[in-house]
Formats: structure tokens, C-alpha cells, sequence
């Protein structure tokens, strides 16, 4: 017999600050009832999709309960509100009692994550995201010519299964059979019946904008989620054993936002929608797991966004090793070494520079002795030397756009 889910009842006088930006151990997150909440954040980057004010139904504070990170937020009443607190540990009781909620927060974090990187990429980039199908045409050609040809392979298949009347479909067919010698793609056209899908270091799962319909749970290894903008590719995110991904299409039924590609040979399960609505309802865990992930891709794709503000690249280098050092847990703690779990081309693609101003950036970085670049991995001697240029930088950033704001007054 499960545990009754308890639900706990809190009101707010108008001004209230109901939870404060940066502050540790966000235990509950909140259903407005009624009333109205003004979401605001020290750096605004980009409006929330939908706006900044929340209303009866919505709800703030689960990206960091769920993530369990430092809130991202500041949530101040607008009225007296009252709300519905959930504590972080019921939340799986949530899920059995009201699957319905739990989908309303799972749709909402999947719509918010696609806002939030296609923002991301608009910043990085200076652009608008191609959102076409015959992009996977463009794909296709910067793999080819970067000689990645399971990747390029892979999206020349589907822009052919995709766009059999497009304009380069000859050229693609051509291309593919010049590298077909030299790609090991898989699972071109999925595959219904296997459930327990291998794949191969350097293949993809998925490719941008194409149809979705299944996600995946990682059994074995790690996958990394990438986006080709400009002739660039950006490094969303690097996932390892047990995370999910590929839930947005599946959950809006919309084109893939962005790629998958097997970074370590990876061992993976595929979840379709029927499947997945059977897991709603009968495997709660999984559903609580899902939207601790989305939670904390939420939270990272915020502290991205923050990153994109810093003028100088080698402290952006700096500040994006931090917060990968934040995001793994990793105790700051003065002489303690650490190992990414990725190489100086990603990191350079997780900040969005072109190769030429990345690398040139990366040999700056790599004169501090306390950093190393070894066999694709950054490795560090000293996990609190990061923190504190991470520091230095935003502090120099700080005091510039103070004396700038001076000299305009002045």
C-alpha cells in the first residue's frame, strides 16, 4: 500500500518573496491556487516564453527542487496568493494520485526547454534557428566535411527519406555513395521491435529536424546532444547512464530540436508514445526521473545562457567548466583533481566560438598549469583554481560594465 500523498497549504501577503535566486536546499515547489507570482532573475537573458507572471494552475520552483541545485528564480507575490507546496520527496506520490499534473509539468518543462535552447542558439549564434526539414541536407554537408561520415551519412539518409522532392537530392544521393566505404551509421529507419538499441561511438540516434517518436533511456555509455547553426556545432549537453533524452518530440510531437550522437559506444533503450503513456501511469519512478532530468537541463541551459553575457572568451572557457563542475555535484575543495568527460573541441562548441577564436582561447586557457588536454578529456589538478578565475572573470565583467554605466551618467 503506498504512502497517502500529503499536500500542504501556504499563503503569501502581496510583496512577499516566496523563494530568493541563489539560494541552497529548495525542498518544495509550488501550485498557485490563487493570487499571481512574479518570476524575475538578476541576469535576464530572455523572457520567459509566455511571459514573467504566473497565474492559478501554474507552477514555479520545480527545476530547482527537482535538479536539487540552487533556485534560478526569484518568485515574488503580485496579490496575496495562496499555493499548494510539494515536497521534492512526494513527488512520485504527485505522479500516482494525479498523472495528469505530473504530464502538465512534464509538457510544460518540454516546451520551456525547446524555448530555452532555441534561444540559446539564437544568442550564440547572432541567428534564428532552421527549423526546416531540408536542413538535414546542411547537416549532412558540414559532417561530411568535417570527415565525420556515420553522422553525415546518417542525416543525407533521412534528408532523402524526408525531402524526396528537395532540391539537392541528387547531390545527397552522390555523397552518400562516395562515403558509404567509410560510414558505419545504424538504424537508419529505427527499428519497432528492438527495444535495446547499440550504438557505435560516433553514430547518430536522431538528427535535427527530423519526425520524432520515440526517446531513449541510456543502459550503457553516453550520447551527446549537438546543434549545426552557422557551419557550427554546439554542444548542448553530455549525457551518461540512466539520463533521457529525445522526450520533446515525443511528448509535442514535433521535429527533433537537435541531434544525438553516440559520444561513447552507447547501449540504449527506445520508449514509443504507447509505451511511454503505459510508463505515465504504471512507473511512476520513471516519470519522477524523467522530470529530474528535464529539471536539470533547465537549470543548465539557464547558467548557458548566463555564459553568453561574458565578453571575454577565456573567461566564458572558465565559467563553462565551472558549471559543468556544478553541475556533476563536484565539491570545490582546494588541491582536488577532476576529469571532464569531454575535450577542448566541445568545450569551444558549448560556448558557441567559432574554431579559429576557440582554439586561441584554448591556448590561453591551457597556460595555466593547473589544467591539462589529454586524450579528448580536460583534467584539472585543481578543482578550486576553476572556481576562482570562473570568478575573477565575472568580477572583471562586473566592474567594466560599471564604469561603462559611469562614463553614460557621466
Amino acid at each position: 500500500m503506498s504512502s497517502p500523498l500529503q499536500l500542504s497549504m501556504v499563503n503569501f501577503n502581496k510583496g512577499a518573496y516566496i523563494v530568493v535566486e541563489g539560494k541552497q536546499n529548495a525542498d518544495y515547489f509550488f501550485i498557485i491556487r490563487s493570487g499571481k507570482v512574479r518570476i524575475s532573475k538578476e541576469v535576464e537573458v530572455v523572457e520567459e516564453e509566455g511571459g514573467n507572471v504566473l497565474g492559478p494552475g501554474d507552477f514555479f520552483g520545480v527545476v530547482s527542487t527537482m535538479s536539487a541545485h540552487s533556485h534560478i528564480e526569484t518568485a515574488q507575490a503580485l496579490a496575496d496568493v495562496s499555493l499548494i507546496a510539494v515536497h521534492k520527496d512526494n513527488y512520485h506520490l504527485l505522479i500516482e494520485k494525479n498523472t495528469p499534473v505530473a504530464m502538465k509539468i512534464i509538457e510544460a518543462f518540454s516546451r520551456r526547454m525547446r524555448y530555452l535552447d532555441e534561444a540559446l542558439a539564437r544568442i550564440t549564434f547572432k541567428d534564428s534557428v532552421e527549423a526546416d526539414i531540408n536542413h538535414l541536407f546542411y547537416v549532412a554537408e558540414y559532417y561530411a566535411r568535417q570527415s565525420q561520415y556515420n553522422q553525415a551519412y546518417y542525416a543525407y539518409y533521412q534528408y532523402l527519406k524526408y525531402c524526396p522532392q528537395g532540391e539537392n537530392v541528387q547531390s545527397a544521393r552522390e555523397r552518400m555513395l562516395k562515403i558509404k566505404p567509410y560510414s558505419k551509421a545504424v538504424y537508419l529507419d529505427g527499428n519497432e521491435q528492438a527495444f535495446t538499441r547499440t550504438y557505435p561511438r560516433d553514430t547518430m540516434v536522431f538528427c535535427e529536424t527530423m519526425p520524432g517518436r520515440e526517446l531513449y533511456i541510456i543502459q550503457k555509455g553516453s550520447v551527446k546532444i549537438t546543434k549545426i547553426v552557422n557551419d557550427n556545432e554546439v554542444l548542448l549537453a553530455v549525457l551518461k547512464q540512466g539520463d533521457i533524452f529525445g522526450e520533446m518530440s515525443l511528448i509535442e510531437n514535433k521535429p527533433r530540436s537537435a541531434s544525438a550522437v553516440a559520444f561513447d559506444d552507447a547501449v540504449l533503450l527506445a520508449v514509443n508514445k504507447e509505451n511511454f503513456e503505459r510508463m505515465v501511469a504504471t512507473q511512476p519512478q520513471i516519470i519522477a526521473r524523467l522530470t529530474t532530468l528535464l529539471a536539470e537541463r533547465i537549470w543548465f541551459i539557464y547558467k548557458q545562457l548566463a555564459n553568453t553575457l561574458l565578453t571575454d572568451k577565456v573567461g566564458r572557457l572558465y565559467d563553462a567548466l565551472l558549471i559543468q563542475l556544478e553541475k556533476a555535484r563536484v565539491p570545490i575543495v582546494s588541491g582536488e583533481d577532476y576529469t571532464f568527460g569531454f575535450g577542448t573541441r566541445e568545450l569551444i562548441n558549448m560556448v558557441g566560438l567559432p574554431m579559429t577564436e576557440g582554439n586561441q582561447a584554448i591556448r590561453e586557457l591551457l597556460r595555466n598549469t593547473k589544467l591539462k588536454a589529454m586524450e579528448n578529456r580536460i583534467y584539472t589538478s585543481d578543482v578550486e583554481e576553476i572556481a576562482k578565475q570562473a570568478s575573477y572573470y565575472r568580477k572583471m565583467q562586473k566592474i567594466e560594465k560599471a564604469r561603462r554605466e559611469q562614463r553614460r551618467i557621466s
